[in-house]
Order: C-alpha cells, then sequence, then structure tokens
C-alpha cells in the first residue's frame, strides 16, 4: 500500500469518527430536548387531574374553568357536569331565570281554595241599575303556603232542571298575582239580570267554579234571581272576568 492510500485511509477514519461524534452529540441533545418536553408536559397531566375533580365535583369557579381549559391537554375532556347540567333543558341558565324557578311559589289549586259569593250592599247586583251589573265571587287562599293565581276561572251555571250555561270570557288582559295564606282574591262576573216580565228567563241553582289550569271545581249556591237566557248568544251580556 503506498503511503498516499495510507493517508486517504486515515482520513476516512477521522471523517468517520467524527461524525460519530456528532450523530453521538445529536442524540444526546435531542434526549435532553424529549426530557424537556416530558417535563413541560406534567402541567398537562395536572389539568387533566384538575378538569377531572372539577367533574367529580360538578361545581368551579370561572377562573379555574378557564385555566384548564387554556392548558388542557389535546383529548383532554373540559365540558364538566356543571356545564352540561346547565345546558339540559329545565336548568337555572337555560331558562334565564334561576331566583323565580326555584321561588317555590307554586299555582293556586283547587285543593286550596275556597270560594264565596260576596256579599252585602255594595256587592249585590242591582237589577234596576241603568248598564251592566256584576257579582263577585272571591277566592282565599286556606293553604299554609302561597300560592300564585291569574287569568280566567272555568264558570258554568246549573239551573234547577239540570241545564248548564258555560259562561263566556271578556276580552279583558289579565296578570298573575300571589296569595299568601289568608289573602283572597277576586273576580267578577257581568250579568243581564232578567226583569220581572221577562218571558223565558233562565234561572240558575247553583254555580261551579273552576280556577286557572285546574281540573277540580268548587260548587257555590246561587244567591241571586233569573237571569235573561242568552245561553246561545254570541255576545251574551252575561260572562266572566279574569281574576285580580
Amino acid at each position: 500500500m503506498s503511503s498516499n492510500t495510507t493517508v486517504r485511509t486515515a482520513r476516512r477514519r477521522t471523517l468517520r469518527i467524527a461524525a460519530a461524534a456528532l450523530t453521538a452529540a445529536a442524540g444526546l441533545t435531542l434526549t435532553a430536548c424529549s426530557g424537556s418536553d416530558a417535563a413541560g408536559a406534567k402541567p398537562a397531566g395536572r389539568t387533566d387531574t384538575g378538569a377531572a375533580a372539577v367533574e367529580a365535583d360538578g361545581a368551579g369557579s370561572s377562573a379555574g374553568a378557564q385555566g384548564s381549559d387554556a392548558q388542557a391537554a389535546p383529548g383532554a375532556k373540559v365540558d364538566t357536569k356543571a356545564d352540561a347540567a346547565a345546558k339540559q333543558p329545565g336548568s337555572a341558565h337555560a331558562n334565564g331565570g334561576g331566583g323565580k324557578a326555584s321561588s317555590g311559589v307554586q299555582r293556586c289549586h283547587t285543593s286550596g281554595l275556597t270560594a264565596a259569593f260576596a256579599t252585602g250592599e255594595d256587592a249585590t247586583p242591582d237589577p234596576n241599575g241603568e248598564g251592566a251589573t256584576t257579582t263577585s265571587i272571591v277566592l282565599t287562599n286556606k293553604g299554609s303556603s302561597s300560592c300564585k293565581i291569574g287569568g280566567f276561572p272555568g264558570v258554568d251555571l246549573k239551573s234547577e232542571n239540570g241545564q248548564s250555561w258555560s259562561l263566556r270570557r271578556s276580552s279583558a288582559k289579565h296578570t298573575s298575582i300571589t296569595l299568601a295564606p289568608g289573602d283572597s282574591t277576586d273576580f267578577t262576573i257581568n250579568l243581564a239580570l232578567a226583569e220581572k216580565d221577562e218571558a223565558h228567563p233562565w234561572m240558575p241553582a247553583s254555580v261551579t267554579v273552576t280556577p286557572p289550569n285546574e281540573t277540580t271545581s268548587l260548587t257555590l249556591k246561587w244567591p241571586w234571581g233569573p237571569l235573561v237566557d242568552q245561553t246561545g248568544a254570541t255576545h251574551p251580556a252575561t260572562f266572566v272576568n279574569p281574576i285580580g
């Protein structure tokens, strides 16, 4: 082997050794970077744990939720049960009125009410008065808790021979009111009282009152005189007005 060949061979060996050294150094550098990344990934692991804790508790501060959302690793679950509950129909967030929904005031049920005709000089219908005359029915909350009522009651007159007359409603607007235990409200009925010479008067014997949104009724004895028979009229002069 010539001296030139020996020199070239030595150079090749030297280059191989240098390349190997560079490769090893690069491998160490990559290993160090991977270790740094792994150390940096630990907060993401803690975020996953935090998100799981929020999900288990079903609650958390807004700041905590934002922090977990910002640091969560790919695939981490950040839609907590509290968020899911807020999206469900009927939740306080979905309704936009949690305070009202949680107030606990239910509507007034028939079983919790009493009914009576208002009596006295001012409450007595005047058959000789000009224009419409009215009678009032008072509804009282006999329960131990407040209840809410509003709208039109159903009013059916019953005659002595079993005939029924379901009164039409007026066009008056209405709202709901809350009755504390023992509180009362009323509604009026416009009456077309029959005169003495009325050819075919309609004489009620009783009246049944069905509170709004209820299916059971309260029955009262009719305390007044006969009415003009307008059971088939489109716009009868005897009709019911809303509560309150």
